[in-house]
């Protein structure tokens, strides 16, 4: 019932892509690194708004997640590196993703993927 059309909500999420050193300015590098994500990729799943007690079995003893999002897109490429946009539109700053939500924990069943996802502030 939870995938139902009407019971979804479009989100949208940025794959991790690579890091990259960052440099000053003779061209050597700081041992520092800035996070390159893809673009930013709709997604129609079902986002709850609280956590319960079948969601805490689901993913262990992991409580530190705010909302989970389901979907049966088995071939859905997210994964713990990927950012979302779950409450907000997709945008930047500074050449950034302004995302609002990192992904937890990922736990499969034969039908669906569920995401442990956590509210984070990007600045």
């Amino acid at each position: 019932m939870r995938l139902m059309k009407r019971n979804q909500t479009a989100i949208y999420y940025c794959l991790y892509k690579r890091k990259e050193p960052l440099l000053d300015e003779d061209g050597n590098e700081t041992s520092e690194y800035r996070v390159l994500y893809e673009r930013p990729v709709k997604l129609m799943c079902s986002v709850s708004h609280a956590t319960g007690y079948a969601q805490v079995n689901m993913f262990g003893n992991l409580d530190s997640y705010d909302k989970v999002l389901i979907t049966d897109d088995m071939s859905c490429p997210i994964d713990e590196n990927t950012v979302l946009f779950v409450d907000s539109k997709p945008g930047y700053r500074q050449g950034k993703p302004a995302f609002d939500y990192t992904v937890k924990r990922v736990a499969k069943s034969l039908n669906t993927i569920s995401y442990a996802v956590s509210k984070v502030k990007v600045s």
